[in-house]
């Protein structure tokens, strides 16, 4: 007597489409999970500073400085590290236009999260400035003018 495979191939679950279709999903999943590095620091801009320097890093006209392109931010990012810790009360110049307002302290935030919020900025909406280390910021924040 023959047992006869009643089971069709292609429904089998360990076929060769399957496996595929499964490496392809992971392939995705992991390339989404890292597609964003700096989820910490988009976090913080998001809540702490997207208010005046708009979610697209714009800036608002001539009130508050972009940081978007902006080669401020490229330039000086212990500046901006110790911008973020102290705020800003005066005259800032970001891409050769001259901003002058105030921008409030974020005392609340760690060397770590400044680092991380940095590093967001640097990264986000076309920047590709340089990352800082935790090291380069705590040395900026313990000689802010």
């Amino acid at each position: 007597m023959q047992f006869r495979n009643n089971v069709d191939e292609n429904l089998h679950p360990m076929n060769g489409r399957s496996i595929l279709f499964s490496l392809l999903i992971l392939t995705i999943v992991a390339v989404a999970c890292h597609d964003n590095p700096y989820k910490q620091g988009e976090l913080y801009y998001t809540n702490l500073c997207a208010n005046c320097h708009m979610e697209d890093g714009g800036g608002l006209e001539l009130l508050v400085p972009p940081l978007a392109g902006a080669d401020f931010v490229r330039d000086h990012p212990g500046k901006v590290a110790c911008i973020v810790r102290h705020g800003l009360n005066g005259k800032v110049v970001v891409n050769g236009i001259e901003y002058e307002g105030e921008m409030p302290a974020v005392p609340e935030l760690t060397d770590f999260e400044i680092v991380n919020l940095i590093n967001f900025i640097n990264n986000a909406w076309g920047n590709d400035f340089p990352e800082v280390t935790w090291e380069q910021v705590k040395s900026a924040l313990e000689n802010c003018e």
